[in-house]
């Protein structure tokens, strides 16, 4: 049983709550201007953790009967048998609550948001069922932890917070987009919707579009928080990533999309880098 439990949270596959982890990083640096308070950034390192495995956990409950169908998800816990839904939604709801008690610790402006935050992670795994735009919906779930952050370090989230959120957002409407480029036909069989879908033949050049929308906007978030030039090196590297990303999945096979996904924990961390030695220097 703990090691189906060990499955259902992902512990086996950290992508996700790395994926997570990187705005989230971003926004405590920026709003501390690179010295976050030690309390704050195990909160917030702990929460995403914590809250990642909860909403993965929430997915495979609504997904339980449609992960059976797809090769890549047929062996998950619950759709396997191995874990009952109520048994589920208990771990889900433990990891949860040990995610609300962390935020205690923050201000009020924070346990707020982080509400709002747990309600988009529950509403996520039903956008697929009704929109061929569950990205975008992924892509505020995975970015909320920026005015989190910034209303943890600050007490407000200001103008140039909203901008990194919205900058933040963009990025998993790429990355899940190659995710789902992987899966797209077994998604078409079994009705699931994704942008992989909808996008159809144009699927590369939507990516590479939404590509440079993300290195721009990233730039004025350099603009907006006076980065030094490294945080501009930074963005020439997570260019040349992407343009190598684009070279995985030009000719759409699932293996190399998949590939080019998990690539994506790179640009994270460059851009990362990028701010930390803007401050360090």
């Amino acid at each position: 049983m703990l090691r189906d439990f060990y499955y259902l949270m992902r512990m086996d596959k950290p992508i996700g709550s790395l994926l997570l982890l990187w705005p989230t990083m971003w926004a405590l640096w920026l709003a501390a201007r690179g010295t976050p308070n030690p309390l704050i950034l195990f909160v917030f390192l702990c929460g995403v953790f914590l809250m990642r495995s909860a909403g993965c956990i929430v997915n495979d409950i609504f997904d339980r009967n449609i992960d059976g169908d797809v090769a890549r998800t047929r062996e998950r816990p619950i759709a396997a048998g191995r874990v009952s839904v109520k048994q589920a939604a208990m771990l889900a709801a433990g990891l949860g609550l040990c995610a609300f008690v962390l935020v205690l610790f923050c201000n009020l402006l924070t346990i707020k948001l982080a509400i709002v935050g747990a309600l988009l992670a529950v509403a996520y795994p039903l956008m697929k069922r009704i929109t061929h735009l569950p990205q975008l919906g992924l892509g505020v779930a995975f970015s909320w932890g920026v005015p989190m952050a910034f209303a943890a370090v600050t007490g407000a989230v200001s103008s140039a917070a909203w901008v990194l959120f919205v900058t933040s957002a963009i990025w998993p409407v790429i990355y899940d987009t190659m995710y789902a480029m992987a899966d797209r036909e077994d998604d078409i069989k079994i009705g699931v919707k994704s942008t992989a879908i909808l996008f159809g033949n144009h699927d590369i050049f939507i990516i590479a579009v939404l590509q440079a929308i993300f290195i721009f906007m990233l730039g004025m978030i350099g603009l907006i928080f006076q980065l030094r030039d490294i945080y501009f090196v930074c963005l020439f590297i997570v260019a040349a990533m992407f343009v190598y990303q684009l070279y995985m999945i030009k000719k759409r096979e699932p293996g190399r999309c998949f590939q080019a996904f998990l690539h994506n924990n790179w640009v994270g961390l460059a851009i990362f880098v990028g701010i930390v030695l803007h401050y360090s220097g």
